[in-house]
């Protein structure tokens, strides 16, 4: 509700202010606590009416050594820069493949995004189905470590 004046100034006068007995807003005791104070004491009822999910514990976390983090690399990516690959080390060519090792270059999966036009022989830990299509289909091999 919008008010035009303070509420304060319509109690002026009124010797409690609104507080009932007139020693009942005396002091900080009248405040019950700081913050969440009380909440499974005096509070309860604000407790149970506006937060009652407050207390407990709730879903779970995994544990680290379960999860296994994926490094994934494009093949279109792979297509695109493999002829600097070979000048910088990380790729050999052998006859007319280039061989690609993607754990050197610190990836541990190869994803099928975009195109790849060259006869590439790529090895790597896993690959996704779209990828392994993509490789094959441009005279490739796809070597699964």
């Amino acid at each position: 509700m919008i008010r035009k004046t303070r509420k304060v100034c319509k109690l002026r006068g009124s010797r409690t202010m609104a507080g009932g007995c007139s020693k009942n807003n005396r002091g900080a005791g009248h405040r019950g606590g700081k913050g969440m104070a009380g909440g499974h004491k005096h509070h309860w009822t604000w407790m149970v009416k506006y937060d009652p999910d407050h207390f407990g514990k709730y879903g779970f976390k995994r544990p680290q050594g379960t999860t296994f983090e994926y490094n994934p690399v494009n093949v279109d990516f792979l297509d695109e820069n493999c002829d600097a690959l070979v000048t910088k080390g990380l790729a050999t060519k052998d006859n007319d493949k280039i061989v690609i090792d993607v754990t050197a270059m610190g990836y541990n999966k190869v994803l099928g995004k975009g195109r790849i036009n060259k006869a590439l022989v790529i090895k790597s830990p896993q690959f996704s189905q779209s990828a392994l299509k993509k490789i094959e289909k441009a005279g490739g091999e796809a070597v699964t470590l």
